[in-house]
């Protein structure tokens, strides 16, 4: 095979387009990694839309991960403290049916728990639906975009009626004044950034405007960096609101016409004069006054956010509230504006169209409405109140339900919450107690293999063909290029054995993923994220395509069918929403604040985030040698002023110790953090270093509308590690950190 294929990055949400080409080509040297091994080679895709043949480090090397550490059989073992047996799929698949309807008997589906993953296609997702909250009755699934993207999509829902980003890539370079919260966008979503740094620098009277207590490689661009305290992203809001309604700089059209509860977001927004609001922010006034006059006197604004809007106890109050200033400027459903949210995995957007939360259904339905619960229902063919009215439990509500033992059955795929996870210490003695767990992964070990009594080898990115959807509601197909390693199959093939073996052969019958896509885009039609008459064949016919894709276009051909797509790029253009009465929800909430603010006992905040190279938990990036190199050890960043207070020198090794657990880091002093503020990245887990957890810092009190927990801020305490405790401190092999028997899997 010689020929390239077209696909996209399995990494982040922005969904670049990759061209990836077999190791050796006509008249070329075989391409290889560090270690001499043949690798597919990757370049960018020019003729996708999103990427336009751009990509990053990540994208760059992916391939070079594809075969190192890949767990190739089912495994299995009777208790965590027996080392693992390959078994045949045949006998991993009784155990995993005969302890479902175990604990269907004793317990009752809602003992039944699924959680999984933003890095499934949409086929895995759907099917995944399917078996738990359709057969098995239980609403019991959740991702891990529960900590990642669920504070955005509880703010569309109710501001707007529909979850679905309303904005578009090209909005990037259309816009008067981009204005980005909590992102650091240049390392998180490099290619965004640098579309959007581009059009910036070309033209001078575009205004950026970055919010972050850290002057990152995002705020370095900007015209204006507003360094805020943690947990004053709504005083800002309400602040810069206060100004444009004193200035006048307010579309009172629009708020009359195509709004809602404008008159309880004014009364609230009277108690945040600029004063207070600089004051309570850490910033000046006249910092304030200039984002505001950004804001206020541009004709297009965009915003973006990401995880420091959505990982707070506040969340879903930060995203209505950032909402609530495009509802009062009218700068949404037209070129270069709206409020625009970076998802952090690359099919998260798949996973929210497909159901993929414990309070969704697929289609951008809501569990707890009847109708919605009802058309599934009757799509599916299951009697009338099958699907729970509910909501099931949250990724940290199934920890939970390890510690009583209300969850009998637990199946992870394709995520790491033994890293991932708040509060990590409890998370792993909760996982210990799990009477059974299924773990499904495509590498191996991981830190959550550990606490698994069965493991499925997944096939994943480039070993399967499914299709995902980035950021911009871009629905990309994603052939199949190589063979998975050893037994390892697709996600959505295991759950539909499953569920053949559970007794409902009929309604997983899938020959294929195309079929499985079918099937789910049907159940699209009509909604806000329609994709009716989305299809592999399309897909591959006319490349990436941008919902909403009605099954009524399916006659057009050619610039016509681009020209139809083209139109449907922004949601919204009408000033209609998905509300009954048609009109967007403005919200009035004042501002709460940390949910664990710092006091004298723990007199700093830790925030916490990614780095340019890595992937979250590193399960890819950290078998890649020219990441390590470029990010070798994790670190925290301290401010002078605090680093001088506390005698601390540059890579200093310092304690860090909060409520719930402890880890160590080397210091990194830089003025490029708030002071008071400290910054680590989230990517190390045990594998890959000694004491250096992020989570095992961070707590789970969560946004109570979104369910997601507030990753983002904790209360902590510093000091030195002196050389004596230092020389003291044992330096663990692999092999103490995860039991030998995790290692000789073959």
């Amino acid at each position: 095979m010689t020929n390239s294929t077209k696909t996209l990055c399995p990494y982040c949400g922005v969904g670049c387009g990759l061209e990836v080409s077999p190791p050796a080509q006509p008249g070329k040297a075989v391409n290889r990694d560090t270690e001499g091994t043949p690798i597919w080679q990757v370049r960018g895709d020019r003729s996708h839309p999103s990427s336009q043949g751009k990509m990053c480090i990540k994208g760059g090397t992916v391939t070079e991960s594809l075969g190192k550490d890949r767990l190739k059989y089912p495994m299995m073992r009777d208790s965590l403290n027996e080392e693992f047996r390959r078994v045949s799929w045949d006998q991993a698949m009784e155990a995993i049916v005969n302890q479902i309807h175990k604990v269907r008997l004793t317990q009752g589906p809602e003992a039944l728990c699924m959680y999984g993953s933003g890095q499934f296609q949409t086929e895995d997702y759907y099917i995944a639906q399917k078996l738990f909250k359709g057969f098995l009755r239980t609403n019991n699934f959740d991702a891990n975009s529960r900590l990642c993207m669920s504070s955005a999509v509880a703010g569309y829902i109710q501001s707007f009626g529909s979850d679905g980003p309303p904005c578009c890539y090209e909005d990037l370079e259309k816009t008067d004044c981009a204005f980005l919260i909590g992102t650091n966008t240049a390392e998180c979503h490099p290619i965004v950034f640098n579309r959007l740094r581009t059009y910036h620098k070309k033209n001078r009277k575009v205004k950026m405007v970055v919010v972050d207590p850290r002057r990152t490689q995002t705020a370095e661009a900007a015209d204006l960096h507003l360094a805020i305290k943690p947990g004053t992203d709504i005083d800002l809001f309400n602040g810069i609101a206060y100004l444009l309604m004193r200035w006048g700089l307010i579309d009172s059209i629009f708020i009359d016409e195509c709004t809602q509860n404008f008159a309880a977001y004014a009364d609230v927004i009277r108690h945040y004069p600029p004063e207070l609001v600089a004051r309570n922010c850490g910033i000046r006034l006249d910092e304030l006054e200039t984002a505001a006059k950004y804001w206020g006197r541009s004709q297009r604004v965009l915003s973006l956010w990401s995880m420091g809007i959505n990982q707070s106890s506040e969340g879903t109050a930060k995203v209505r509230t950032l909402i609530n200033l495009h509802l009062m400027t009218g700068d949404i459903g037209k070129p270069g504006t709206g409020p625009f949210s970076l998802t952090g995995q690359p099919n998260a957007m798949g996973g929210r169209e497909a159901g993929g939360l414990c309070n969704i259904l697929p289609g951008y339905r809501l569990v707890n409405n009847p109708q919605h619960r009802a058309e599934v229902e009757q799509f599916w063919g299951l009697p009338s109140g099958t699907i729970q009215p509910q909501r099931g439990r949250t990724a940290w509500e199934m920890i939970q339900g390890l510690e009583t033992g209300d969850v009998g059955f637990l199946w992870i795929a394709a995520t790491n919450p033994a890293v991932s996870m708040p509060d990590i210490v409890r998370t792993k003695a909760a996982l210990k107690r799990s009477p059974f767990t299924v773990y499904q992964d495509a590498y191996y070990p991981t830190e959550t293999a550990a606490y698994a009594h069965i493991l499925l080898p997944a096939a994943q990115w480039s070993e399967k063909t499914g299709v995902m959807t980035n950021s911009e509601r871009v629905v990309n197909l994603c052939p199949q290029f190589r063979d998975p390693p050893g037994e390892a199959r697709a996600d959505w093939e295991i759950f539909a054995e499953v569920g053949r073996r559970l007794g409902f052969e009929k309604s997983f019958s899938f020959q294929n993923s195309a079929q499985v896509y079918a099937e789910f885009v049907q159940i699209t039609e009509g909604r806000p994220c329609d994709s009716s008459g989305l299809s592999y064949e399309k897909l591959r016919r006319y490349g990436p395509l941008q919902w909403p894709y009605a099954d009524t276009w399916p006659c057009l051909e050619g610039e016509e069918l681009a020209h139809q797509n083209r139109t449907n790029k922004r949601l919204y253009r009408d000033f209609r929403f998905n509300t009954p009465d048609g009109r967007a929800r403005f919200a009035a909430y004042h501002s709460k604040g940390l949910a664990e603010p710092p006091d004298q006992a723990y007199p700093f905040v830790l925030t916490t985030g990614r780095l340019y190279g890595h992937w979250h938990t590193q399960t890819r990036t950290g078998r890649i040698p020219k990441i390590q190199k470029k990010h070798p050890k994790p670190f925290i960043e301290i401010h002078p002023r605090d680093a001088a207070k506390l005698n601390i020198e540059e890579n200093a090794i310092l304690e860090v110790r909060s409520r719930r657990g402890k880890a160590r880091f080397p210091a990194k002093i830089t003025k490029a953090i708030t002071p008071g503020t400290t910054f680590v990245p989230m990517h190390w887990g045990e594998l890959w270093a000694e004491d250096a957890e992020a989570n095992a810092l961070t707590h789970p009190n969560s946004c109570p509308t979104s369910l997601q927990p507030e990753l983002k801020a904790c209360a902590v305490h510093i000091r030195v590690v002196t050389e004596q405790e230092w020389a003291m401190v044992s330096q663990k092999s692999l092999e103490e950190v995860i039991p030998n028997s995790l290692l000789t899997v073959d």
